[in-house]
């Protein structure tokens, strides 16, 4: 009889933990929404989703978008405000790029949006990381003919860059900026900087953010 009270107690109390847990994951669903998921923006195979600008050279090689030849863009379709957008880039020596949010396809040079920076020993001291015009990191963090990680979080008026992990820029944007530089919502884009230059680019992921 004592063994038979002791297995009840033990599985009251089993079945009040597992009820709470549901009940508290069920309140933080209803109450805050689902946790959004990473999703690819690229896939690996080809330029699906993606426009290029200035009859760019953007090329598809091994999982990877290659970026080499004359200054053009590459254009995500789709737009997004709220994010967390993170890729793996390699610079080839003295090779520059630019990751740009919140851009606008163009024929020429984006006049929208913010670029981040996407270079490691190119002559321009501006780094990997930085918000360029905005706020200048001269520590590149990464090395040439090395994957690394670029990660890009907008939510509002605030923006933070990191490289590898490592925080670069966290910068809110003022009250009262004018113009086309500034956050809203828009499209992703590589840059093609020049000739000279080789980057490539692989698992160009995304989490939309409240």
């Amino acid at each position: 009889m004592k063994n038979k009270k002791v297995r009840m107690a033990v599985y009251l109390i089993v079945t009040f933990v597992i009820g709470f847990a549901i009940a508290q994951a069920v309140e933080k669903l209803v109450l805050h929404g689902a946790e959004p998921e990473w999703q690819p923006l690229f896939n690996g195979k080809d330029l699906t989703g993606w426009k290029a600008s200035e009859n760019g050279d953007f090329k598809v090689e091994d999982g990877t978008i290659v970026v080499r030849g004359k200054r053009a863009h590459l254009f995500t379709e789709k737009e997004y405000k709220n994010f967390d957008v993170k890729c793996e880039i390699m610079t080839k020596p003295g090779s520059n790029s630019g990751f740009f949010v919140h851009t606008k396809y163009m024929e020429d040079w984006p006049k929208q949006g913010y670029e981040v920076q996407v270079n490691c020993t190119q002559g321009d001291p501006v780094k990997n990381g930085s918000i360029y015009n905005v706020v200048k990191n001269y520590d590149p963090i990464a090395k040439d003919n090395e994957w690394y990680t670029l990660e890009v979080i907008v939510k509002g008026k605030n923006i933070v860059t990191k490289v590898n992990g490592k925080v670069v820029v966290d910068f809110t944007e003022p009250e009262g900026v004018t113009g086309d530089r500034k956050l809203g919502k828009g499209s992703f884009a590589i840059q093609a900087h020049d000739a000279k230059s080789e980057v490539r680019y692989r698992n160009i992921m995304i989490k939309e953010l409240p």
